[in-house]
């Protein structure tokens, strides 16, 4: 594809098997299964479902397919009680090469490209909306449209060998997408840095200017993806998923207004049958019974 990402490919090693053992963490009683589809790979397994991305072959490219699986995948039973956390993962040593550049060439025309930008954009939009957490697993590069997907869940777990980069400006496109979140996490002087040079970053660059949330050896990935959920699923759902809305809608709010719309939401989360329970249960020492309500 381009120098850096050739540079960078050379030197990845292939993905392990995902390990299922990250599934085995509660006792909520969610199916466990297994289902394969043409561009992706779903895990569901004791509240847990992994969306894993699975065309190697093509570095994970985000085409109109590959998305609208994602999205199936992302937004199903949103319902179920059971369903605690939502993995977004790959196969293969590029997480995700962005967006297919056949699908968004000159050719395609206006028509085609907006709907593909858009059906990204409706992809984050419904992470947002997810009651639940959405996470990032990532083991190896990842470049463009696939920074601002990863970028965009509400949490990113990387290994120490994965590496970010928008590139897109050497070939003639400025990467104005992912540098809406981007520059939304990052300090705008390195955001800027990787959109002008198209130069990657490492992961602990990634972690120092907050594009990812933890960084791991390749060996623990697994063990610190465990971690994270077996503490979420010692939580309420509802107040997870009450905080996790409540954050987003935060910041598009001027400080005081955020500031009245956050009490206003302490109240109606401590007037959750859950929150009763939590403080009971913390004043008689004892574990909560959460009944996610």
């Amino acid at each position: 594809m381009l120098c850096h990402f050739k540079n960078l490919l050379q030197h990845k090693l292939s993905f392990r098997q995902m390990s299922r053992a990250a599934f085995h963490l509660a006792s909520n009683q969610f199916t466990k299964s297994e289902q394969y589809e043409q561009y992706t790979k779903l895990f569901e397994c004791d509240g847990v479902r992994e969306i894993n991305l699975r065309e190697p072959k093509k570095r994970n490219p985000l085409s109109l397919s590959m998305m609208e699986e994602i999205m199936q995948h992302l937004c199903a039973e949103w319902h179920n009680k059971n369903l605690r956390c939502i993995i977004i993962s790959s196969t293969g040593p590029v997480w995700s090469a962005g967006h297919d550049l056949k699908e968004i060439s000159p050719e395609c025309g206006a028509e085609q490209q907006t709907l593909v930008f858009e059906k990204l954009a409706k992809l984050i939009e419904n992470i947002r909306k997810a009651p639940v957490p959405v996470i990032a697993k990532v083991n190896g590069i990842v470049a463009a449209g696939g920074v601002q997907l990863v970028a965009s869940c509400d949490m990113v777990v990387c290994t120490e060998k994965s590496h970010f980069i928008t590139p897109s400006a050497n070939i003639g496109v400025f990467a104005s997408t992912p540098a809406v979140i981007m520059s939304r996490l990052m300090p705008h002087n390195k955001c800027l840095d990787m959109l002008l040079t198209g130069h990657p970053i490492t992961a602990q660059d990634a972690l120092k200017y907050g594009l990812v949330s933890r960084v791991v050896p390749e060996a623990n990935l697994d063990k610190e993806m465990e971690k994270i959920i077996a503490s979420i699923n010692s939580k309420s759902r509802a107040v997870l998923a009450l905080g996790k809305e409540f954050f987003y809608k935060q910041l598009e709010l001027p400080l005081e207004q955020a500031n009245r719309q956050a009490i206003k939401k302490m109240i109606e989360n401590l007037n959750l049958t859950d929150s009763d329970e939590g403080i009971r249960s913390f004043m008689e020492k004892r574990k909560p019974n959460w009944s996610h309500m």
